[in-house]
C-alpha cells in the first residue's frame, strides 16, 4: 500500500483551506486588513466631514486622536499522527483529520468575532464607550443608544411568545425597531449617518432562528408606527450563530456601509508546518506532527452600524 506522505497531507490542508470561507456572516459585518507589525492603529475611525459653504478657504478635518489599536495575537493548532497510521490508513482517516484542521482554521474568525460581539456591552470601541452602549455622544450627535430593549408584551401579535421564544410578529417588530434605531443615528455634525442604508444582517441565537426567519416573510403587522419610517427597499438577512450564548438578545448590523461594525486584522494567514519524514521528532517518536499557526486579531469598527436588542 502506498504510504501517505507529508507532502500529500500539506497539500490536502491547503486545498481544503482555500475551498472554504467560514461562516457566511463574517465578510458582511467585518472589514479585513493586513498587518506587518505587532499592532495597528485605526485613527481614521470616526466621521468624515460634511459639505459646508466655502467661507474664507477650506476647513480641513484630521484623524481622531483617540483611535483604536488592535494587537496581533498568535494562535495555533497541532495534531500528531503515528507513522504506522500513515502507512496503514486504508479508510482515509488521516486526511479526514487534516481537512477538519483546515475547517477549524476557516471557522476561527467566527469564533473571534462572536466573542467580540458577546463582550461588546463591556468592551470599549473608538469613542471610549462600550461598543453596545446607551450613551454614545460625539460633537453635535446628541446622546445615542445602540443598546436597546423591546417589551414584547406591548406589541400587537396574534400569538404572544416569550423573550427567549418570541412569536414571528413580535420578532418582526423588534427587528424593525433595531433598523429604525440605526437609521436614526447622527454623526458629530448632527448629520444622519445611515440614511442611505438598505442592507442589514440580523444575527440571532439558534432559539430565535425560526421566529426570525418567519418574521421577514410574513406581512407587516398593522398598527406599528415605526413601519412608516422603514424604506421599501430594505434588505434583511437572518443568520443563526450557534456560538452565541444569548437567550433573549439579537444583534442587527448594517452590511452596505463603507466601514463595517467589526475589524479583522491579520499579519500571517494560517500556515502549516510539519515535523515529518527524516525529522528528529519522527526518529524519537515514530510519529509526525502537523501544526498550523497564524497571527491575527479582531476589533470594533463603527458602533453606529450595529444595534443590540434585548427582548423583555
Amino acid at each position: 500500500m502506498k504510504r501517505i506522505t507529508s507532502r500529500a497531507v500539506i497539500g490536502e490542508f491547503y486545498k481544503t483551506l482555500n475551498a472554504g470561507t467560514g461562516a457566511r456572516w463574517i465578510n458582511p459585518i467585518s472589514m479585513y486588513f493586513t498587518s506587518d507589525q505587532d499592532s495597528e492603529e485605526y485613527a481614521w475611525l470616526g466621521m468624515a466631514p460634511t459639505l459646508q459653504k466655502w467661507i474664507g478657504g477650506r476647513n480641513a478635518k484630521g484623524f481622531r486622536e483617540n483611535g483604536l489599536t488592535i494587537e496581533n495575537l498568535h494562535f495555533e493548532a497541532t495534531i500528531e499522527v503515528l507513522v504506522r497510521m500513515m502507512r496503514r490508513d486504508k479508510s482515509g482517516q488521516v486526511m479526514v483529520r487534516i481537512r477538519e484542521l483546515a475547517r477549524r482554521a476557516n471557522t476561527h474568525w467566527a469564533s473571534l468575532l462572536t466573542t467580540l460581539i458577546q463582550n461588546a456591552e463591556s468592551q470599549a470601541c473608538y469613542d471610549g464607550q462600550f461598543f453596545f452602549d446607551t450613551d454614545h455622544e460625539e460633537g453635535k450627535s446628541g446622546t445615542q443608544s445602540n443598546d436597546i430593549t423591546t417589551d414584547i408584551s406591548t406589541l400587537p401579535a396574534q400569538v404572544h411568545g416569550t423573550a427567549a421564544l418570541p412569536s414571528p410578529e413580535e420578532m418582526q417588530q423588534a427587528i424593525i425597531k433595531s433598523v429604525v434605531q440605526m437609521i436614526g443615528f447622527k454623526d458629530d455634525q448632527g448629520e444622519p449617518m445611515n440614511e442611505d442604508a438598505t442592507s442589514f444582517l440580523v444575527m440571532v441565537p439558534l432559539s430565535m432562528y425560526i421566529p426570525a426567519t418567519n418574521a421577514i416573510s410574513i406581512p407587516r403587522v398593522a398598527g406599528v408606527s415605526a413601519q412608516s419610517d422603514m424604506p421599501d427597499n430594505i434588505n434583511i438577512q437572518i443568520e443563526a450563530n450557534p456560538r452565541l450564548t444569548w437567550t433573549d438578545k439579537f444583534a442587527t448590523f448594517r452590511t452596505d456601509g463603507e466601514v463595517k461594525p467589526m475589524i479583522r486584522q491579520e499579519e500571517t494567514g494560517a500556515i502549516m508546518k510539519a515535523k515529518a519524514e527524516g525529522s528528529e521528532f519522527e526518529f524519537d517518536n515514530d510519529a509526525h506532527q502537523y501544526g498550523i499557526d497564524t497571527w491575527r486579531n479582531v476589533g470594533y469598527g463603527y458602533w453606529q452600524h450595529a444595534v443590540l436588542n434585548q427582548l423583555v
